[in-house]
C-alpha cells in the first residue's frame, strides 16, 4: 500500500473539501460523504439523534421523493448506505463509473435540503426503535461492549451516553429539532466528499463544482472538546443480560491521543494485537487453547474493534465470552500477568513478526475494495486531516519496536481501567 498514489485535494467556495483517488483498474466508482457529527456531538435529551438523522437523509429531498436516492443508485446496478459513528456520519455509494455524475447529484441534493416532514420523522423514529430492539434488546450481548463499557470508563455525557438512541429522547424529537440539527452539522464546510475509482481528476472537480457549489455555506460548529481526566482508580460495573448464555467481560483502558501522540497510539495498536489479535495472540493461546476458560477473546484499539475510528479519547478494549465455571476476574488476572511479562521482557521477535503482517493484511484486504477505500480515506481526512495515514499505517506499525511495546505495557500495568461484567440472567 506504500505505493498508493497521494490523493488529490480540492475545495469549494462553500467550504466543502473534496478528496479524489483515481483508480482505472475497474470501471467502478466509490463515493463517500463524511460529516463531522456523531454520537458525541449530541446534547443531553437528544441521545440517538445523529443516528436518527442518518435515516432521515434517505427520506427524500426538496427535489426528489422519499427513497429516490436508493432507487436511482440501484437502477444502475449500484448500492448505497450510511453509518453513524462517535465523531462522524458517513454516506457511501458504489456504482458503475458512468453513473458518477448521478451519484454526485444525489449527494449534493440531500446536502442542500433533505425532505424533513412529520411523516418521515415519525416513520424513521419507529424504524430506529425497531433496529435497537433487533440489534440490542433482543440479541444476547446486544451492544456489548461499545454501549455499556464507556459508561464505566468515562464520566462526561458525550463519552458515556448510548449513541444508538434512547426511546424517550427519540419519541420527543420534533421537526424543529431536525432542522436545527441539519443547519448546525450538515454544512458543506463540515463535510468531506471522497471519490475513488475510474475517473479523470479534472472531470470530477468540474462535476463537484457543478453540483455542490450552490449548496449554501453555513458556519461550522466548534469541534467539541471531549477529553476528560484519566480514572484515578479501577472502575467496575456488573450487569445482567437475560439472553446471555455465559458471562462476558470487557476491560477498557484509555489510549493516547492519536492526533498529538501518534507514535504511542500506534504502539498500543501493536500491543493490543500481541495480546488478543488473532489465533496466535497471547490471550487466545492462554484462555481459549491452553487452559480453556473462554469461548472467545479479543483485544483491539477502538470500541468497534478498529483503530483510528474516533478522535481522543479512544479505548483499548479486551473482551471475552467466558465458559461456565471460570472464576470471576479470571480475564483481568490473565491480562495483568501478560502485561507484566510484556513490560519486563517485551514481546518476542516472533510475536512482532506476526503482528505487523497480520495488521497490514487486514488493511490491504479492505483497501482492495473501491467503496471501502473511499470510506477509509474520507474518514481519515475528516477526523485527522490526513487521508495518507491509511496508506502509511502498515509501515508505521512495522516500525514499532519490542522496547516500545514493553513501555506501553508497563504504562497499562500502572494505569486504572474499567472492568465490565455481564452476567447471564434468568432468560437464558
Amino acid at each position: 500500500m506504500s505505493g498508493m498514489e497521494a490523493p488529490v485535494r480540492a475545495s469549494l467556495a462553500n467550504g466543502l473539501r473534496v478528496l479524489l483517488m483515481p483508480d482505472r483498474a475497474l470501471p467502478v466508482i466509490g463515493v463517500a460523504v463524511h460529516y463531522g457529527v456523531g454520537f458525541r456531538s449530541e446534547r443531553p435529551g437528544y441521545s440517538g439523534f445523529a443516528h436518527l438523522f442518518e435515516h432521515l437523509m434517505f427520506q427524500g429531498s426538496e427535489s426528489l421523493p422519499k427513497l429516490e436516492h436508493h432507487r436511482q443508485v440501484q437502477a444502475v446496478g449500484g448500492s448505497c448506505n450510511g453509518s453513524t459513528h462517535p465523531d462522524h456520519t458517513a454516506y457511501h455509494n458504489t456504482a458503475p463509473a458512468e453513473a458518477l455524475e448521478r451519484v454526485l447529484f444525489l449527494e449534493a441534493d440531500r446536502m442542500r435540503a433533505p425532505l424533513l416532514t412529520e411523516e418521515n420523522l415519525r416513520n424513521q423514529v419507529a424504524v430506529v426503535k425497531e433496529e435497537i430492539r433487533r440489534n440490542v434488546l433482543s440479541r444476547p450481548y446486544g451492544g456489548f461492549p461499545w454501549i455499556p463499557l464507556p459508561q464505566v470508563l468515562y464520566r462526561s455525557f458525550a463519552n458515556t451516553h448510548n449513541g444508538y438512541g434512547d426511546f424517550v429522547n427519540l419519541d420527543r424529537a420534533t421537526l424543529t429539532d431536525c432542522a436545527a440539527f441539519f443547519d448546525a452539522y450538515y454544512a458543506p464546510a463540515n463535510a468531506v466528499l471522497t471519490v475513488v475509482g475510474d475517473f479523470a481528476v479534472d472531470d470530477v472537480v468540474e462535476l463537484a463544482e457543478r453540483h455542490f457549489a450552490d449548496v449554501p455555506a453555513r458556519p461550522v460548529p466548534d469541534r467539541p472538546v471531549l477529553a476528560e481526566p484519566f480514572p484515578g482508580s479501577d472502575r467496575r460495573d456488573e450487569r445482567v443480560d437475560p439472553l446471555a448464555p455465559m458471562r462476558a467481560t470487557a476491560i477498557g483502558y484509555r489510549l493516547p491521543d492519536p492526533e498529538t501522540d501518534l507514535k504511542q497510539y500506534l504502539t498500543n495498536v501493536v500491543l493490543a494485537a500481541v495480546l488478543g489479535g488473532g489465533h496466535g495472540s497471547r490471550l487466545v493461546r492462554r484462555t481459549v487453547h491452553d487452559v480453556p476458560g473462554a469461548m472467545q477473546v479479543s483485544a483491539a484499539c477502538g470500541l468497534f474493534g478498529r483503530p483510528f475510528e474516533v478522535r481522543d479519547p479512544d479505548t483499548l478494549v479486551i473482551t471475552a465470552i467466558e465458559r461456565s465455571g471460570t472464576p470471576a476476574d479470571q480475564l483481568a488476572h490473565t491480562v495483568d500477568e501478560e502485561l507484566a511479562d510484556l513490560a519486563e521482557r517485551g514481546p518476542a521477535d516472533a510475536e512482532l513478526g506476526r503482528v505487523a503482517p497480520w495488521l497490514a493484511t487486514m488493511l490491504h484486504r479492505e483497501m482492495q475494495s473501491v467503496p471501502a477505500r473511499a470510506i477509509l480515506l474520507g474518514q481519515a481526512e475528516l477526523l485527522f486531516g490526513r487521508a495518507e495515514l491509511v496508506a502509511e499505517l502498515p509501515g508505521l506499525v512495522a516500525e514499532v519496536t519490542a522496547t516500545e511495546v514493553a513501555a506501553a505495557a508497563k504504562a497499562l500495568v500502572g494505569s486504572c481501567r474499567a472492568i465490565l461484567t455481564v452476567q447471564p440472567g434468568a432468560g437464558r
